[in-house]
């Protein structure tokens, strides 16, 4: 008599500063539920923000938790967040999801883990998103470079990335500004890192109105969700 061993389903959580987002995939990446999102509670404290982890697993099945967090993690433990209320650094999410949850969590930057949902896995491919902040990951041949946080590096003019092409900077300067600013960011990007392929995502990557240049396109958003399923493949 053979056995079958039950599929392993994922509750992927991402977490951005202006919502906080939940779906549950099966072993292939396929959603099983619809993906919940709540608004990211203000101000963005690690207790409030657990508790909307918390209620937007309330009721669904699944085996694992994967987390994608828009900061440095090492080790399950938030060390920066840019975005968010600074009562995060340190904070281990991991093992507090593991006794909230009673489920085996990994948590990884909100970049990486949309990566992981969007490369193809040959070469040297950069992923950067682009919402509240500026997320950016780098891998090579499928491999992570993890906690790339090119976003807080200088761009131009004495600022950021983050500066001139988060949610702030778009929302002050209009969307032909921000577009034009992205397409010299990108000009710069393909000069320093020489990538084989760039994947844009985030929120704001539906604003992008012009032609992207050949090995560049926008992924959806739910790519950063889809991501869950990679993280867990040793």
């Amino acid at each position: 008599m053979t056995t079958t061993t039950p599929p392993l389903h994922t509750l992927a959580v991402d977490i951005g500063g202006s919502g906080i987002k939940v779906m549950v995939l099966d072993e292939a990446g396929n959603p099983v539920t619809e993906r919940d999102r709540i608004p990211t509670p203000d101000p963005a404290k690690p207790g409030p923000m657990i508790q909307g982890i918390l209620g937007l697993a309330s009721g669904k099945a699944f085996d694992r938790v994967s987390v994608g967090f828009p900061g440095v993690v090492r080790n399950g433990i938030t060390e920066t967040a840019a975005n968010l209320h600074p009562d995060w650094i340190g904070v281990d999410l991991a093992t507090v999801l593991i006794e909230k949850l009673q489920a085996p969590v990994r948590v990884i930057n909100d970049a990486d883990m949309q990566g992981l949902g969007a490369i193809a896995g040959t070469g040297v491919e950069m992923v950067i998103t682009l919402g509240t902040g500026v997320g950016s990951a780098m891998f090579l041949n499928g491999r992570l470079v993890p906690n790339l946080e090119l976003g807080h590096h200088e761009f131009r003019k004495g600022q950021t990335y983050e500066q001139q092409l988060g949610r702030a900077a778009f929302d002050e300067g209009g969307k032909k500004k921000w577009n034009e600013r992205l397409e010299k960011a990108i000009a710069q990007w393909q000069r320093v890192f020489n990538y084989d392929y760039l994947y844009l995502g985030g929120g704001n990557a539906k604003e992008i109105n012009f032609t992207l240049p050949p090995r560049a396109k926008a992924v959806p958003n739910i790519a950063g969700l889809l991501g869950g399923i990679a993280l867990w493949r040793d």
